[in-house]
């Protein structure tokens, strides 16, 4: 139990007289810096404890050269950031990773070009160490806001054509998964099968449509549909799909949420699934497999993983990797059979 004290909050000179070490013995120790002798740690550690002493995060900063926080740009507006599942994964599992570090996340959202300048203050104003965006569009200048700050950033998916090829990045196998999934359909003896895609200005969307087109490379035009990556549109394409193709026996979709709405739009037309209609959907979100009737085919990418990764690369950066290091990971993804397909 820390002690009860009065007046003034306990000082780092305090903890070193508790510890019977010299201050800057006890400041490398509640840094977190190193050449301190295991039982000098116990010690300066046991005097924190007992004076419950908080180090002062300006002084901190000083000696470290961290501020402690990270910044974690998403480039969606705000009602996509809390309505689709994806983010709250990837957050969570950069948010577990943070606090492994001792790092406060920051969320900052992106709802068009005018929040650049914003954005760039910020980031360039010393707040953050460093910083982590994802869901970016190919003709989004983030990128080339967030390279002018030059702070170290770690993107999450493959940034679009023209970003700079050093900065890291931390993304899924998604074409080699889009793959698998048009594979297994075949493999069904489905001969017309659909994709429904995701936007064409990112490059997940554009990845698994190409792995789609891997497999089926004469497919035809009228078998492919556009969504948005939500259940409203993954709706809507099933059903323009069907008006265009009523023989269709197959449809890969590019997530899980618009998996969801095609499987809803199936089962008002009639179609049995997976009898007359094999659905296979792309992410592997539990919140969204859940509720689905039937249960949902997909191919599993491990989204929180992936968010830790990112983090792990940025600590690297911050560490002081060169330019070439730490590379961009590519995360393995597997097909996860259910009832649909």
């Amino acid at each position: 139990m820390p002690e009860q004290t009065t007046g003034s909050r306990p000082t780092l000179e305090a903890v070193a007289a508790r510890a019977g070490v010299s201050r800057a013995t006890a400041s490398r120790v509640v840094n977190g810096g190193a050449g301190v002798r295991p039982p000098l740690v116990e010690k300066v550690r046991k005097a924190v404890d007992e004076l419950g002493y908080v180090p002062n995060h300006a002084a901190r900063t000083l000696v470290t050269r961290r501020n402690g926080a990270v910044a974690v740009i998403i480039a969606e507006p705000e009602f996509r950031v809390f309505s689709d599942p994806f983010f709250e994964q990837q957050v969570r599992g950069i948010s577990r990773e943070l606090t492994a570090h001792d790092a406060q996340l920051v969320l900052l959202w992106v709802e068009g070009a005018g929040d650049h300048d914003r954005i760039a203050r910020y980031l360039g104003g010393g707040h953050v160490d460093g910083a982590l965006a994802f869901s970016l569009h190919n003709d989004d200048a983030l990128p080339a806001v967030i390279d002018r700050t030059r702070i170290p950033v770690v993107y999450g998916g493959r940034p679009a054509p023209g970003t700079s090829p050093e900065v890291p990045f931390v993304d899924c196998d998604n074409r080699g998964g889009a793959r698998e999934a048009v594979r297994h359909l075949v493999g069904l003896g489905r001969r017309a099968i659909a994709h429904i895609s995701g936007p064409d200005d990112q490059t997940s969307a554009l990845d698994r449509l190409h792995g789609y087109r891997d497999v089926l490379i004469d497919a035809d035009p009228t078998l492919l549909c556009r969504g948005d990556f939500t259940a409203e549109s993954g709706a809507r394409a099933m059903a323009e799909l069907l008006d265009r193709r009523p023989d269709l026996d197959g449809v890969f979709v590019a997530n899980d949420l618009m998996a969801s709405g095609a499987l809803l739009t199936l089962r008002e037309r009639g179609r049995r699934v997976p009898e007359d209609v094999a659905v296979v959907g792309f992410d592997d979100m539990a919140s969204v497999v859940g509720r689905t009737s039937p249960a949902l085919t997909t191919v599993h990418q491990d989204i929180e993983g992936m968010g830790r990764l990112m983090v792990k690369l940025l600590m690297r950066l911050l560490d002081g990797a060169g330019p070439e290091l730490p590379g961009s990971v590519i995360t393995p993804t597997s097909l996860v059979r259910r009832e649909s397909a």
